[in-house]
């Protein structure tokens, strides 16, 4: 712990070089509410490109219905976005899971599907190669050696540079590596969400970059909600996660008021502190927060500059684990996207 924040990172044992940050593009068409206008949207991602941020996560899923009733793909805008960027961009997509209207998950990697995925995720993203393609979640009905196996194939045919894992287990990690190694795992991970800490010292061990998805407990731990906040549009996933319910704020009271103060100390945000705490623990672990904010996206990015050492980072630890917290993803509510 304490080792500092970098310039740049790199995903794993690929050499692929990203911004210390990458940004989840997700919300921009998905689970916060109706879809961004498109022009809107490409213009907030050249925004961020022009802060620094490199590395940018999309994913076959992560599709609404906009304001005309129309499929909003987010692989499309992005892929549009980065047609106006520099040859440093890292796009990183996802396959096999299907979300239905409820919100459930049904997950597939038969070498079938992943075939078809990416030849879409090509399309709409406009490349001829995708940097980093993920499997989004496991299939129970597909080993990690067949998808390994698969991943393998694209690397050769040039279709993807590298490959990795959402929600990963030891386990399926060890296998999928053997086959062809993985260059990072994304996994749900934030002061609200330790549960994947199990992982680090095999994720040391193989060089395998963890990249953080909803660093900032989907914005709780930016101190900007209170018990006025409320969620009506039925898009957004925040109107069902525990964290913002008056309970879930209860329990997490003591954690806000110590970021606040930690904030207060460091003459940083309480996003700030949420970031350079992961920051600050490895040099292999990589926030991808998520805004349609300029100034939101300008303010995390800068949390590469924030610096934590060691013995904070212990106190905060220690503080975290006497505490008993609701979160979206944890024991008590299951992700289901």
């Amino acid at each position: 712990m304490g080792e500092g924040n970098t310039q740049h990172r790199v995903l794993g044992g690929s050499a692929i070089e990203v911004s210390p940050l990458g940004l989840g593009c997700m919300g921009f068409t998905h689970g916060y509410g109706a879809p961004m206008d498109q022009d809107q949207a490409v213009h907030v991602l050249h925004e961020a490109y022009e802060m620094g941020y490199t590395f940018f996560d999309t994913a076959e899923s992560y599709t609404g219905i906009d304001a005309d009733g129309r499929t909003a793909y987010n692989e499309e805008l992005v892929g549009e976005a980065i047609r106006d960027m520099g040859d440093d961009v890292v796009v990183a997509t996802k396959f096999g899971i299907t979300i239905a209207s409820d919100r459930t998950l049904t997950t597939d990697s038969s070498p079938d599907t992943i075939r078809r995925s990416v030849e879409g995720s090509l399309k709409r993203l406009g490349v001829d190669t995708i940097d980093l393609y993920y499997q989004h979640r496991i299939d129970p009905k597909t080993s990690p050696e067949t998808v390994a196996d698969i991943m393998g194939e694209l690397i050769r045919e040039g279709k993807i540079r590298a490959w990795g894992i959402s929600e990963a287990d030891e386990e399926y990690l060890r296998r999928a590596h053997a086959v062809c190694p993985v260059a990072a795992v994304q996994n749900r991970y934030s002061m609200m969400a330790r549960w994947h800490e199990s992982l680090f010292e095999t994720l040391e061990e193989l060089n395998v970059a963890l990249v953080a998805f909803s660093p900032m407990a989907n914005g709780f731990l930016t101190n900007g909600y209170d018990a006025s906040t409320t969620f009506s549009d039925a898009a957004d996933y925040r109107a069902a996660m525990p964290q913002f319910g008056k309970e879930g704020r209860r329990k997490a009271q003591g954690l806000t008021e110590l970021v606040a103060r930690l904030a207060h100390d460091k003459q940083a945000t309480a996003a700030q502190i949420s970031l350079a705490w992961m920051l600050c623990k490895k040099p292999w672990i990589i926030p991808i927060p998520g805004s349609r904010k300029p100034a939101r996206l300008r303010e995390n990015f800068a949390a590469s500059q924030v610096t934590l050492t060691a013995d904070e980072i212990y106190t905060i630890d220690e503080t975290l684990d006497h505490m008993d917290l609701d979160v979206f993803g944890g024991s008590r509510i299951r992700e289901n996207s």
